[in-house]
Order: structure tokens, then C-alpha cells, then sequence
């Protein structure tokens, strides 16, 4: 098999009857409708820069039925979700019943339409009245999220086994609490260094808590991370590969290592690459991030590099021996002129890693329709469905059509690849 898949030289490829294909969402950036959480707060600010915000988004919390019928209509073997944990407790030590029945119903649906459900319990929003008394800073949160964590699998555990605690604890921090474009907004790097402690040992506690509920009522399940992952290479100025190496240990590391002795799979979010060079601007932590001239980007601007979705997957199974979900990988394209060929591209790295050894088990696309992308709201599309904010309708993009047939063929065929050279 070719290393690399061109735009000269597409290859059929089959993917194992067990590989699952999926999508990938979070609550708040589909649901809507709800006033307690950090990100409505942060939106009424102002600080979102379309001036949108999530109070609708998708209007998912409405549409549920109808969103799982899209799912149906991709075929999709698994379905990644999120629950919101400022629905579950909206104030501190008050559960709400009706939202715990809500989810239950959603998550039956996908079982229902045969999709095996992966549930993350926190994808970067708070409770307002969590964000409001210090986060994530606070060593009480532990018990808090554990608490949280509790009562979603005592009443949920029975329709999922598959979790991940956390989402990107490397991406929530440093946009919170080091650049400060996210909630609460700060510019202190104590604060990233002190949250970072904070999230491991809730992941820990929660991993803990998830086995113990779940193997006490006789059920299976497996606990991991959604680890965000770039790829960092050194650039040519001298000290580049030092600088690189305390990139990673920063972003990466310190959170994979303690956290990886914890979970039963290892969930990694890969987008992009950067080339890493060394300057002497300390508040870079010495190195200035940057791409490749030539470089085949997104409407975001960040490199399309599949190939470094196979070195980062395969240097992290031979550190951590873990089997691998690929929990996000996707593409901003409102022309949907490249989706096709990444996510085929993306693909092919993985059935490089499978004919490895690489115990690579799942790929969930991000996302199933463009939504509420945090701090750039409505304006960057990353959906298989494209979808019109005012009048909500979801309509199925070609690079949509393409990721279905995929799913039913478990695999890309000849087909398949005449259809990515007819829509590129």
C-alpha cells in the first residue's frame, strides 16, 4: 500500500468488519436553549466573533428524533455526544430529573437505530455557578465532577458502556487560562499548570467511580480522554527540537502520562500540524508556531497533514499500548471541495496503522453538521450537513454522501474514489 494517498493516485481500501465509523458532537455546541452554562455567560459578553451564541445553535435539545434520523441516514456504526453538565446539576447538589430523562431518551434512540453511543461528560463548558466560584482552579471540583459523574452513570450506565471524561484538557486550559479567549478568559500560565493538576485528578476519580458503578451492576465499561494531538515538528533555526520536545511535554505529555494509567482506550482529536521554531519571545514559550508555504490548509488556515495522524497514533500506542479511538478528526470547508479527499486521506493513515499492528478501533468525523464552534460561533463549517441557523434546515453535503457510502461500504471503492475526483 502507498504511504500516501494523492490526488494523483487514490487506492481502494478495505476497513476491518469491527472498525467502527462515527460522528462526533458535543451538548452545548448543538442543543440550545440553555442560560446556566459558561458559554452563554461568555457569549452575552460579547466575546463570540460572529456576535452570535449557543442559546439555539442546532436546536438540538428539540430535535433529537429528527438529528438521529440523520445519523440513520449516514449509516453510522457510532455516535459520539456529550452531556451538559449545566443540565444534569443546574445548581450546585440539584439534580434535574427531567434533563437525566432527556438524555436517556436521546441515548435510546441511537440504540434504538442499532449506533453504539460514546458519552463525554465534559466538552469545555461549567455550570455557571461552577465558573463563578473559580472552575476548574478550585480543588473541590474534583469531588464536584465526581459527584456529576456519579449520578449520570448511576441512572445512564445501563445504555452506555463506552466514556470519556474529559475533552482536550490541553485545549480548555490554555484558551481559558493562558491566552484567554475562552471562559473565564484569564492570561496566567499558573493557572493552566494548576487546572492541569486538577483535571487529571478528576479524570482519575472519575475512571474510578465509572468501573466501580458499572461493574457493581454487573456491566462492562471502558473509560478514556479525548486527547487533542498535533503534530509538532522543529524548524530549521537552531534549538528548534528542544523547543519542540517542551511543546509537547506541555501540551501533550502533561496530560497524557498521568492520565493514559487511567483509561481503557486512548481517544485522540487530530486536525492539523506545526512547525515549531525557536525564538527568544518567552510568552511563545520560545518557539513560534507555523506552516508550510505550500501548504494545503482549511478555511481556518490549519494544514491538512494526514500524515501526521499515522506518526502521532503510532508513537502513542508504542508509549502507552492502549487500543486508539480517533474521537475527532474533521475539516472547516464551506466549499466542501476538500472534505471528501481528507477524511479519505485521514482513512487510509489508519488502515496504514492497522496493517501496523495498531489496535486502531474507531474514527468519529467532526462533526455531523456545522454548529456552534465556541469562540467563532456559526462561521466555521465543519458538518457532513450543512446547516442554516435561521431556518434550521439540515442539508447533506456531497463530502456528506460520500462519508455514507463509506459507512455501508466499510471501506473506499473504486466508486467512491471516482466521486472524490469528481467533486474536488
Amino acid at each position: 500500500m502507498n504511504d500516501r494517498a494523492t490526488s494523483e493516485a487514490f487506492i481502494p481500501f478495505t476497513l476491518p468488519e469491527n472498525f467502527l465509523l462515527g460522528t462526533a458532537t458535543s451538548g452545548l455546541q448543538i442543543e440550545g436553549g440553555d442560560q446556566r452554562n459558561s458559554w452563554y455567560a461568555w457569549a452575552q459578553k460579547g466575546r463570540i466573533s460572529d456576535g452570535s451564541s449557543p442559546i439555539v445553535a442546532n436546536d438540538h435539545w428539540n430535535r433529537v428524533e429528527e438529528d438521529t434520523r440523520l445519523l440513520e441516514e449516514l449509516g453510522v456504526h457510532t455516535h459520539r455526544m456529550g452531556i451538559e453538565w449545566a443540565r444534569i446539576e443546574p445548581e450546585p447538589g440539584r439534580y434535574d430529573s427531567d434533563a437525566i430523562n432527556h438524555y436517556r431518551h436521546e441515548i435510546g434512540l441511537l440504540r434504538d437505530a442499532g449506533i453504539e453511543p460514546l458519552v463525554t461528560l465534559h466538552h469545555f463548558a461549567n455550570p455557571l455557578w461552577l465558573e463563578e466560584a473559580g472552575g476548574w482552579l478550585r480543588p473541590e471540583v474534583i469531588d464536584l465532577f465526581d459527584s456529576y459523574v456519579e449520578r449520570v452513570v448511576v441512572d445512564l450506565g445501563d445504555l452506555v458502556s463506552d466514556w470519556i471524561t474529559i475533552n482536550e484538557p490541553n485545549v480548555y486550559l490554555a484558551e481559558g487560562y493562558v491566552f484567554g479567549e475562552w471562559p473565564p478568559g484569564r492570561q496566567n500560565p499558573i493557572g493552566y499548570l494548576r487546572g492541569s493538576r486538577i483535571m487529571i485528578a478528576a479524570h482519575e476519580r472519575a475512571y474510578g467511580t465509572i468501573h466501580r458503578i458499572q461493574e457493581g451492576a454487573g456491566r462492562s465499561a471502558r473509560v478514556g480522554v479525548a486527547h487533542h494531538i498535533r503534530a509538532f515538528e522543529p524548524g530549521p533555526r537552531p534549538g528548534s527540537r528542544l523547543v519542540a520536545r517542551m511543546h509537547d511535554r506541555l501540551f501533550h505529555r502533561r496530560f497524557l502520562d498521568p492520565m493514559s494509567e487511567h483509561s481503557d482506550f486512548l481517544g485522540i482529536n487530530y486536525y492539523t500540524r506545526d512547525i515549531i521554531t525557536a525564538t527568544m519571545n518567552p510568552g511563545q514559550l520560545f518557539g513560534s508556531r507555523s506552516l508550510p508555504r505550500d501548504a494545503s490548509t482549511s478555511d481556518l488556515g490549519w494544514e491538512i497533514f494526514p500524515e501526521g495522524l499515522f506518526t502521532v497514533v503510532l508513537e502513542l500506542y508504542d508509549r502507552y499500548d492502549l487500543p486508539v479511538f480517533i474521537t475527532e478528526n474533521g475539516l472547516c470547508d464551506r466549499s466542501d471541495r476538500k472534505r471528501a479527499t481528507f477524511i479519505y486521506e485521514h482513512l487510509l493513515q489508519i488502515r496504514r496503522l492497522l496493517d501496523r499492528g495498531v489496535p486502531v478501533e474507531r474514527y468519529y468525523y467532526w462533526t455531523l453538521m456545522d454548529n456552534f464552534e465556541w469562540a467563532l460561533g456559526e462561521s466555521a463549517p465543519f458538518g457532513l450537513y450543512e446547516c442554516d441557523f435561521q431556518s434550521q434546515a439540515r442539508t447533506l453535503r456531497t463530502s456528506g454522501r460520500f462519508y455514507r457510502d463509506l459507512c455501508r461500504a466499510h471501506g473506499v471503492t473504486p466508486e467512491l474514489i471516482r466521486d472524490i475526483n469528481e467533486n474536488r
